[in-house]
């Protein structure tokens, strides 16, 4: 490899792993906002999410197709620019002159923002995994960008819960306006900074794009796009209910009815999780050009199903102390807080390897048809908004913990696909 090559591919890989850590600082903030939309409607708690995951099911296959069409950093560039439109528009949600309506504007920022985190995913993965020449190699690229991934999920529910605290009825999105103007800068210069940088277009030197075949015809790829769907349930759900339940002012949560300080517990909490999947995607870059990615979705798969079991079967009278951070007390340890919540954090240990190794497994051997299959792939990530919103409705008419039993079931599957489902069975179709 000459030097000027390597130096091309160190960019692309910085550039891949910061576009990494801009879709969770996005899509993280749709929970704890759900929170603040949540106080005045109960229905609203996780439409935001839901808006932000049903975006993809529009826009994964005509990503997948903009990568083959017009390439990997023109996309990126529309992308960047629709993350800022949705952003702003999330702002003139906390306008008052919109009254009643502005719920609804609210959901069409996160609905266009979902647009943009769609994009971004299409074009990061598959980078990734290609500049890492797939295989193990690639699913430790892919770990290394979501380690980044990791580090603004764990910010964003933080910051969030430091900015409002308790919420009240008097709480708005104006009370986490400083969030939204960081992101629409994040997106501002991220696009400036993009358009003079040179970007590898392994689609774009293809001479055909009329293909015999599609990824459809493989099945570990169907399979693979399936257990996304479930994988991302997975992912947003665990920690948008501990936020739920730990944030609850009603009493049907963790704590007593009107308890001060409850939403900055929740979001400290779920901050932890993701900090954790940072902790084990860090750990899994260190492993992976060793340890085999379907080994490492064998074993996670295992002990996440184990510890959620152990959460629902704990009684919320069994409690920890556990560390977290209050506006105006700095770093500080909370009280009381449920052992079974520290059974769903220990989770995000697990979930941090997951995505990575998914898409590694669904891509690997897929060849021309990787960028389709990038795009179809997308699309399925809209179980991060179907999964979750029949969680939370499971939660409030069977209780947080009975709706975990979901969650289970979608672990099952993602077991299931290590074991069984990863395998290509399909190796006679060309590729090249």
């Amino acid at each position: 490899m000459t030097e000027t090559k390597k130096n091309t591919n160190l960019v692309a890989i910085i550039t891949m792993c910061f576009i990494f850590a801009m879709i969770s600082f996005v899509t993280n903030m749709a929970a704890p906002f759900g929170n603040i939309w949540g106080n005045k409607y109960e229905w609203s708690k996780m439409a935001g999410n839901l808006m932000n995951f049903a975006a993809y099911l529009f826009m994964g296959i005509p990503a997948g197709k903009m990568l083959l069409k017009v390439g990997y950093k023109k996309t990126t560039l529309i992308a960047l620019a629709t993350g800022f439109v949705g952003v702003v528009v999330q702002w003139l949600s906390s306008r008052s002159f919109l009254g009643e309506s502005a719920i609804y504007v609210y959901l069409l920022g996160a609905f266009i923002c979902g647009f943009c985190v769609c994009m971004l995913n299409t074009v990061v993965n598959p980078m990734l995994n290609i500049l890492g020449g797939g295989g193990n190699k690639g699913n430790q690229y892919i770990q290394i960008g979501g380690t980044l991934n990791s580090l603004t999920g764990t910010l964003t529910p933080l910051l969030v819960g430091v900015l409002i605290g308790t919420v009240t009825a008097s709480t708005s999105m104006s009370d986490v306006a400083p969030l939204l103007f960081i992101a629409m800068a994040v997106f501002a210069i991220a696009f400036i900074i993009i358009s003079f940088l040179t970007i590898p277009e392994p689609a774009q030197e293809r001479k055909t794009t009329a293909y015999e075949h599609s990824a459809w015809n493989f099945r570990h790829f169907v399979l693979g796009a399936v257990a996304i769907f479930m994988y991302v349930g997975i992912e947003i759900g665990i920690p948008s209910q501990v936020n739920f339940y730990l944030a609850d002012a009603t009493g049907a949560g963790a704590f007593p009815a009107g308890f001060a300080g409850a939403a900055a517990i929740g979001g400290a909490v779920a901050a932890i999780y993701w900090l954790l999947m940072m902790v084990g995607r860090f750990s899994s870059t260190l492993i992976s050009g060793k340890v085999s990615t379907r080994t490492q979705m064998t074993w996670v798969s295992a002990v996440a199903i184990i510890l959620v079991l152990a959460a629902i079967f704990t009684p919320k009278t069994v409690t920890i102390s556990m560390p977290g951070y209050e506006a105006g007390k700095g770093f500080t340890m909370f009280q009381n807080v449920p052992l079974s919540c520290l059974f769903l954090i220990l989770c995000g240990l697990c979930t941090s390897v997951m995505w990575g190794a998914i898409f590694n497994l669904a891509v690997e051997g897929l060849g021309k048809y990787t960028e389709a299959a990038s795009g179809i792939f997308m699309m399925l990530v809209v179980g991060g908004g179907i999964m979750p919103f029949i969680q939370d409705l499971i939660a409030k008419n069977a209780g947080y913990m009975n709706s975990y039993w979901l969650v289970v079931a979608m672990l099952g599957y993602l077991l299931f696909y290590a074991l069984i489902g990863s395998k290509n069975v399909n190796k006679d179709i060309p590729v090249e």
